[in-house]
């Protein structure tokens, strides 16, 4: 991720993560198109976000997961 990318994305998440805490694959994958509208609505592109990580979806799910230990990023 780029700097700019990477924050936004951890932003995001945090804004975010009350509400897909009990997310499924599915929303996950909704998750992800929303996250993605979100940045391109600030001039982020998905490049921006999804260079330094394995993708996207496992960043959500791996939030998701670490939360209850109050991890997020």
């Amino acid at each position: 991720m780029s700097t700019r990318g990477t924050n936004f994305f951890y932003k995001w998440l945090s804004n975010n993560l009350p509400a897909i805490v009990r997310a499924d694959v599915i929303s996950v994958s909704e998750l992800a198109h929303k996250l993605f509208a979100d940045a391109k609505s600030l001039g982020i592109s998905r490049t921006e976000i999804e260079e330094d990580t394995g993708g996207v979806h496992e960043a959500i799910l791996d939030a998701i997961v670490h939360h209850d230990a109050g991890v997020v990023g």
